[in-house]
């Protein structure tokens, strides 16, 4: 990924963007990262953060530099109340269907599943949910 410094503010910045932005420059097919500088045109890596997909989104937050090199921090978003409510009650549901056979009259069915089946359908009772869920650990 490339960034652009323009009056100072980095922004995402891309080499066909260059060439499209300077169409009489002929550039080589590997640009060195010295050329790119005079187009104020700088390398910049990504600083992935972890997120719980069934809530969370990654955006992009501040860009930084450190030692000559810039870096974009990623950041775990919360996704709307809905969003993450559906999400969350989806994975539930599958959850429970993974473990409904046991549930049929001609199975007897052990104590620990049956406390993992109610633990699953008490998630949404939870004081964090949707967005901070104490999964129960399937037996």
């Amino acid at each position: 990924m490339y960034i652009k410094i323009t009056n100072g503010v980095p922004s995402k910045y891309t080499i066909g963007q260059l060439r499209r932005d300077n169409p009489q420059t002929s550039f080589p097919r590997i640009i060195p990262d010295s050329v790119l500088a005079d187009y104020s045109v700088y390398p910049c890596s990504i600083v992935d953060v972890d997120i719980d997909a069934l809530v969370q989104t990654k955006v992009d937050g501040d860009y930084t530099q450190t030692n000559n090199a810039w870096s974009l921090q990623r950041v775990a978003s919360n996704l709307p109340q809905q969003d993450a409510e559906r999400n969350v009650r989806e994975h539930r549901d599958a959850l429970l269907s993974e473990t409904d056979y046991l549930a049929l009259s001609d199975n007897t069915m052990s104590a620990a599943m049956t406390t993992y089946r109610q633990a699953l359908r008490d998630i949404t009772d939870q004081a964090g949910f949707p967005f901070n869920v104490t999964w129960p650990t399937k037996p």
